[in-house]
């Protein structure tokens, strides 16, 4: 009667504060914060605006205006990069720059992080948005570490390390491509191409058919029936159309090549007229020297306005046009071979436009018809210029490290854990494959499981955070159901390497292996417990009968989380709150009362009765032994006598997983192997010392063998 009033009692006492739990808890602990509107966010960013414009273009961005000036821009990460965060739900953010791509804040609009929502407060997650006003779109931002070279460190949350870093790349990618898009900035090219030097000490004796033959020089020659096929279908189709015979005839002839090599400026120009085009030079600058006949490449626009309309000079994307400060009149020409010319000039391109000598580029002439007094219609023709790779000095490419994915530099800055974490797992291992030698020594048996679970309390719990929970059950099985994708489980190395860990280990020995040694919160209750038994504490422990039927809870709560799961994923997430995990090694106690008051009551209570949580309400546990029926090992030995009549074990299992009967139940078995300690323990195990007792006994009653002298 006396076990059974304990029975009750802790039964109820357990449903009075699981019902506390659920009503004390905060408003935003038990629910997904719902989504806000981003319209009144921007006009707070943005308080001059008036007109922001329908989301549009590709990707859909908002322009915010003040009259017909433009603030900025506006866009939502999920339009742009949708980046599943830790409850598989990516994190809605507003983002909004200036026209210059300068960051003019980040908000939060919706997030599915029960993280968060059960723990800490949404105002440190919008703390962490803040952080991007005034930073730029071409920074390279990092979530934690220190600044480096061309990297800008962001001060991540605690317990929310996974949820800001999706949040950063969700940010900063969204930010890139609507950049891109904006012009703001390039797209990044595959390689990096430096800037290729002349070899001004390079010098070869050369004629006008030399450096025309081997294209140091280059020309562009147009036919005026070339000329009037560009202009066909246009309203300049009939001006100065050239006849039949005249199509043949030579609309202009144009020599061009770049002047600062010294193989090309001073054959061409003479040594004395090299060296005063050079002197004028900054470091950065070139000269291209352009020579022609027929129509002419300078037109009047120069005298006019000071600029050469009729020539450019395009490399990649950049076209370069030229003033009269950049012109030079070239009266004569040094070269033996030249043909006379109407016009000679060099121009000078500047250093801001970064022009490789080394690299192709095109000279552009551009015709123009007039088709009235104001109104012309133009066309142009380019020629092309391949640099002669013995004038210049070009270095290797530069081929850029690919950036990390937000995956891959999660594994790299956790990787000292993570191999720390798999010798672990190895050490296990081995203590599994070899139980059966170390369960014949005792004291060091006990000793090293002890000192296992410490590490597994300390070092995988409170520093590593790597507390599995029903709650990544859930996830795992959403996904399935879903579009799955390895990355959304790959975001926490830890918690990934002790999911395989346990999916081994349960499909090898059942889910024993990971309650009893992986999981940090089953630890921690086995040690508070081997710390109450050390000082005496009296131990309550429950007759069997009833100690079977609570079983069952776990079971139950399980369940109701399921069905929970299947309306909504959120809200099973705020209710497998009964687990006591996020409490105790995620947010190490600081939190709201109840959720402490859950954990410390649970804790508390293994100094007088082993591992209560794990035994009767952890619906992981739970989950866990589903996979006991596949099993492949069982490496727990029995004797016929256990059970009837030897009841050893089944009294010295301290968390009652052993049946009257002698048979283990390894849905409820936490592989301690205290029972393996005592199979083979000739002083404990009765049928052992029975055995041993025959022995003594047949050596009391052998009778001595004499030998004769």
């Amino acid at each position: 009667m006396h076990n059974a009033r304990q029975a009750k009692w802790i039964l109820l006492t357990l449903l009075a504060l699981m019902l506390a739990l659920i009503l004390a808890t905060p408003s935003y602990a038990l629910f997904v914060s719902p989504p806000k509107d981003p319209l009144p966010i921007l006009h707070e960013l943005f308080p001059e605006a008036t007109r922001i414009s329908d989301k549009q273009g590709e990707p859909a961005l908002w322009t915010i205006y003040k009259d017909q000036q433009i603030l900025g821009y506006g866009f939502e990460t999920n339009d742009i990069a949708r980046i599943p965060a830790y409850s598989g739900e990516p994190v809605n953010i507003l983002v909004a720059i200036d026209p210059e791509g300068k960051y003019l804040g980040a908000k939060v609009l919706e997030h599915h992080e029960p993280i968060i929502l059960a723990g800490i407060p949404e105002s440190k997650l919008w703390k962490f948005a803040e952080q991007y006003t005034g930073l730029s779109v071409k920074d390279r931002l990092k979530v934690g570490g220190n600044e480096k070279e061309g990297i800008v460190a962001i001060d991540g949350l605690s317990g929310a390390t996974v949820t800001v870093m999706v949040m950063n790349v969700a940010i900063t990618k969204a930010a890139t491509q609507a950049a891109i898009a904006l012009g703001i900035i390039e797209q990044q090219a595959d390689q990096i191409q430096p800037i290729s030097t002349i070899k001004q000490e390079l010098f070869t004796s050369a004629n006008w058919t030399e450096l025309t033959g081997d294209g140091s020089i280059r020309k562009l020659y147009l036919t005026r029936g070339a000329v009037d096929d560009a202009f066909e279908g246009t309203a300049a189709e009939e001006v100065n159309k050239a006849s039949d015979d005249e199509k043949q005839e030579m609309f202009a002839e144009i020599y061009y090549t770049l002047a600062d090599i010294p193989t090309i400026g001073k054959n061409l120009f003479g040594e004395a007229d090299y060296q005063w085009l050079m002197q004028t030079l900054q470091p950065g600058e070139h000269l291209v020297a352009v020579m022609g006949n027929g129509y002419s490449f300078k037109g009047s626009g120069y005298v006019r306005g000071g600029i050469f309309d009729r020539i450019q000079v395009h490399q990649k994307d950049n076209a370069i046009s030229f003033r009269d400060l950049d012109h030079n009149r070239i009266s004569d020409l040094y070269i033996q071979g030249a043909p006379k010319f109407n016009e000679m000039s060099v121009f000078r391109i500047a250093q801001h436009h970064e022009f490789d000598p080394g690299s192709s580029w095109q000279f552009e002439l551009l015709v123009r018809r007039q088709t009235g007094p104001i109104d012309s219609i133009f066309t142009s023709f380019k020629g092309q210029y391949d640099p002669l790779g013995k004038y210049v000095d070009t270095p290797a490419a530069i081929v850029p490290e690919p950036e990390l994915t937000m995956v891959q530099q999660i594994w790299h800055d956790r990787q000292l854990e993570v191999v720390l974490l798999l010798i672990l797992m190895g050490v296990l291992l081995l203590i599994l494959f070899f139980q059966d030698i170390l369960v014949r020594h005792p004291t060091f048996m006990h000793r090293l499981r002890h000192g296992f679970l410490v590490v597994t309390v300390v070092v995988i719990g409170w520093s590593w955070g790597g507390q599995l929970s029903v709650v990544n059950v859930f996830t795992f099985l959403h996904a399935l159901m879903k579009d799955f994708s390895w990355d959304l489980f790959l975001l926490d190395p830890i918690i990934f390497i002790l999911w395989c860990a346990a999916a081994v280990t349960m499909l090898l020995w059942g889910r024993a292996v990971y309650c009893g040694w992986l999981c940090p919160f089953g630890a921690l209750q086995e040690l508070v417990n081997v710390m109450g038994r050390y000082f005496k504490l009296p131990q309550v422990e429950l007759p069997f009968a009833v100690h079977e039927r609570l079983w069952a809870i776990k079971y139950l709560i399980l369940l109701a989380l399921f069905g929970l799961s299947l309306d909504s994923l959120a809200m099973a997430e705020q209710f497998a709150e009964i687990e006591p995990f996020k409490t105790t090694f995620l947010l190490k106690f600081d939190r709201e009362w109840p959720f402490i008051l859950w954990a410390l009551l649970m804790i508390f209570s293994s100094l007088f009765n082993r591992k209560t949580f794990c035994r009767y309400l952890c619906p992981l546990g739970a989950a866990l032994s589903v996979s006991n029926s596949v099993r492949l090992f069982d490496w727990l030995k029995r004797r016929p006598e256990c059970g009837t009549p030897c009841k050893t074990c089944a009294k010295e299992c301290e968390i009652q997983a052993i049946h009257p009967n002698g048979v283990i139940n390894m849905r409820e078995c936490h592989y301690c192997l205290d029972c393996q300690v005592t199979y083979f323990n000739e002083e404990k195990c009765p049928p052992l010392k029975k055995l041993a007792r025959k022995r003594q006994q047949y050596k009391d009653r052998e009778i001595p063998t004499v030998t004769a002298v």
